[in-house]
């Protein structure tokens, strides 16, 4: 069973703009990095050579660049050792255009991955890299290839590609976003929306669910590739009381979200430094505090979400939350993903999305527009109640208008004000002037 992703265009683009950079593919495990690139190479390169760092053919393909770059003082040097090194992985390789070369699981070779900048410069052929724990690459033995590469990240399936899977894509596509559509529409899009939200989008629990219709058989689906994730990413780590404290970290994240959000400076500290390796290995992500409501007064990393719904809603059952907490909570998780996606797109201002404090209050998320340059305000609300700081913020002139994202509405516009159901948040364009155009 195949899952259409999204990005594939992107690499499609990737090829055609033929930058001369090396591709990095960043993604957490199991979001299905090595199939969507075994399928691209397969589908637009006439010759793909795959090189897994971590198996066979990552031992092989150093052995043979070991022959081709042996050298003792005195000898002629040789013209093109690196080139010489896949023509003896592989006698079919050619260096052109219609070459493509996979190294999967770069991390785990230092050697290999500090020559990302000569296969850019040195090579006619297509070059993409990628790794599950590409954290591991900012050690000092590696060399890092600034202005060498494009990136993409690939991240759990996103709703729109979950709806792709029961061709509902289409639904999702043309209903309007103020309840211009049926309410038949609206109501099939959210029941789609809440299992989304119980299932997250790792491709292997999509598939269970496709397959099953059972819930709980895509729990057990994720909770095994959490423990996978653990399994291997304590071999990275030297220092045992880090590795100790690995397994309670996600648990204690899951704790942090439950608890009255003001928001902390030094919570990566009160977790320990384990939480970056999260970071980079894409589980978890970063949400800043606008005080005041000021995109440039930002203290960072003050608040943490998880980048899938499944593992968010995993560790909420896990901490004792009440389903109203875990409703509420895996809902703005899923408005922070869409949120951060926008940050790397630079559609929205900031490293990482941000919440806003004002007052004596506070509102989910602060939106910077970097179209019109104006900010909004974000509040994602599972009940019917509108949030007191986002009225008081539309009254003060600091936002240029309000977004609601309600799970039980068909959307609407009022003075300042904008109500969106929140499993079309990615429709959304944040621009209050133009907002009948959306």
């Amino acid at each position: 069973m195949e899952l259409k992703r999204d990005i594939y265009q992107k690499l499609i683009n990737w090829k055609k703009n033929d930058s001369g950079k090396v591709l990095e593919l960043e993604g957490a495990r199991q979001t299905g990095k090595t199939f969507i690139l075994d399928k691209f190479a397969k589908e637009n390169y006439k010759r793909y050579f795959y090189i897994n760092m971590m198996q066979t053919s990552g031992k092989e393909y150093l052995a043979c660049l070991e022959k081709a770059t042996e050298w003792e003082p005195g000898q002629p040097r040789k013209e093109r050792p690196l080139h010489d090194a896949f023509v003896l992985f592989d006698s079919s390789f050619v260096d052109d255009k219609d070459t493509v070369i996979v190294i999967d699981e770069i991390q785990e070779s230092a050697q290999v991955y500090s020559l990302i900048r000569q296969f850019a410069r040195e090579f006619e052929c297509h070059f993409v890299v990628t790794g599950s724990y590409l954290g591991k690459t900012l050690e000092k033995e590696y060399f890092l290839p600034a202005g060498d590469t494009n990136g993409l990240t690939l991240y759990t399936l996103s709703f729109e590609e979950f709806l792709d899977a029961f061709d509902k894509r289409t639904l999702f596509d043309e209903v309007g976003l103020y309840g211009e559509s049926q309410h038949e529409k609206y109501d099939e899009l959210k029941s789609y929306y809440e299992i989304y939200c119980r299932t997250g989008g790792y491709p292997a629990a999509v598939k269970t669910y496709l397959e099953t219709q059972d819930i709980r058989a895509c729990k057990e689906e994720v909770l095994h590739i959490i423990q996978i994730f653990i399994e291997e990413s304590q071999r990275y780590f030297k220092d045992i009381l880090e590795v100790n404290l690995f397994e309670q970290i996600l648990p204690a994240i899951a704790q942090s979200m439950l608890k009255e959000k003001k928001g902390s400076s030094d919570l990566i500290t009160e977790l320990s430094s384990v939480i970056a390796w999260l970071y980079r290995s894409h589980i978890i992500g970063f949400c800043g505090q606008a005080n005041d409501c000021n995109p440039i007064t930002v203290s960072m990393n003050s608040r943490f979400y998880f980048l899938d719904l499944g593992v968010c809603q995993y560790f909420l059952d896990k901490a004792g939350a009440d389903l109203a907490a875990i409703r509420g909570l895996v809902s703005e998780n899923f408005v922070y993903i869409d949120l951060l996606k926008r940050t790397k797109a630079m559609e929205i201002a900031g490293i990482a999305p941000m919440f806003g404090t004002y007052k004596e209050g506070e509102i989910d998320f602060l939106v910077n527009n970097r179209e019109n340059y104006k900010n909004y305000g974000v509040e994602v609300k599972a009940g019917r109640a509108a949030g007191r700081t986002a009225q008081q913020l539309t009254k003060d002139g600091k936002v240029e208008a309000v977004y609601f994202l309600k799970g039980d509405t068909y959307g609407g516009i009022a003075e300042r004000t904008v109500t969106v159901p929140i499993y079309l948040a990615s429709r959304v364009s944040y621009d209050w002037e133009h907002r009948k155009n959306e």
